[in-house]
């Protein structure tokens, strides 16, 4: 068998989704996505439209690099989609991607969202928040430094911090304050947390609501996905309980993740692949995909929708994600050492 109909084979068994190509199609180009099928789907109906070129997506909620690097040589894949930084620096750590150079993309993605070797390329940013009680919390302006002092004792919630999402907003912290000043902030964050972490980002939320805790860290995204959540109507109530404060607004401002694409080291079709990341950067498809998941577009002057701006303003920390990502690790470090996960010492 050829390695697209070996390709097309193994996705009609794992959660694979195929959008129809036209007539004229040219060629095709496989997707190995982080991401859900279904909120990528419009970018993939619109990519085909514009470009005839047919798409394959095969999803895998997990691991996708050891997948590829399994495959080796023989890999049908060709663009990498992840949901964030730590995942696009695992990929180019581990060898599956390779650099790209491409003007249309360096014009419509700012430079401090794209790696600098060119391995990997961020689409969409999301803001690491906070969730605060409308009922409960009456401010509406906070700094993540604050979040350590002692007038929120017992009043805190949040995930697993060893999740990359609270390793990413660590690793910030690390690269503006230095190590001493991170494990300070670690330590008195864990001293006023409720109870150990534990849950996603939407069930911080659950938490606000129920008057467990009066703040949560949390994505942007997950308000949106609850605001219009009409299968689990009693997730549209959460998303009332809470406002959304982005911290540091008035200083280096607040810590955005990213998801993003990078070229898989052996894409056998770099020709549609380099068409298909080209068609995600631009304006449109980055409109589509902030609309479809509820986040930033990367491009400046791209606008989210209407329920990204009911949020707020944001004002994204300006420090590159790579000098983020190459802290990830000791930020892990401070982590396990500070003990966050134990969850309050009294």
């Amino acid at each position: 068998m050829t390695m697209k109909t070996v390709f097309a084979s193994l996705c009609m068994s794992t959660a694979m989704m195929s959008v129809a190509t036209s007539a004229f199609a040219d060629g095709e180009v496989n997707i190995y996505s982080y991401r859900q099928p279904e909120l990528i789907k419009p970018l993939i109906e619109e990519f085909t439209k514009e470009t005839g070129i047919k798409a394959n997506v095969l999803f895998l909620d997990k691991g996708l690099v050891e997948r590829i690097q399994a495959e080796g040589a023989n890999s049908p894949a060709d663009v990498i989609l992840t949901v964030d930084i730590s995942r696009l620096t695992q990929a180019k750590e581990a060898g599956v991607t390779q650099p790209v150079t491409s003007d249309i993309i360096n014009k419509d993605i700012p430079e401090h969202f794209r790696d600098p070797d060119g391995n990997w390329f961020g689409l969409t940013t999301r803001g690491r928040v906070v969730y605060a009680s409308r009922e409960r919390v009456s401010q509406d302006s906070i700094t993540y430094e604050e979040l350590a002092d002692p007038k929120w004792k017992g009043k805190i919630c949040t995930r697993d911090f060893q999740h990359s999402y609270n390793v990413g907003l660590t690793a910030s912290i690390l690269a503006h304050k230095g190590a001493e000043e991170t494990e300070k902030w670690l330590t008195g964050l864990k001293n006023n947390l409720a109870r150990k972490p534990d849950g996603n980002d939407r069930e911080q939320a659950k938490a606000i609501a129920s008057g467990e805790c009066d703040l949560g860290l949390g994505n942007t995204y997950y308000v949106g996905l609850m605001m219009t959540n009409t299968k689990e109507p009693e997730q549209q109530e959460w998303a009332k309980a809470i406002k959304v404060l982005f911290p540091n607004t008035n200083d280096r401002g607040t810590h955005v993740n990213i998801s993003g694409m990078a070229m898989a080291k052996n894409a056998p079709d770099k020709e549609n692949a380099l068409k298909f990341m080209e068609f995600l950067a631009s304006g449109k498809a980055q409109q589509i995909y902030g609309e479809q998941v509820f986040e930033y577009p990367v491009m400046p002057g791209a606008e989210p929708s209407d329920i990204v701006k009911s949020f707020g303003a944001i004002k994204p920390d300006s420090l590159s994600l790579a000098d983020i990502a190459a802290n990830r690790k000791k930020a892990s470090e401070l982590i396990d050492q500070v003990g966050i996960n134990d969850g309050p010492s009294n």
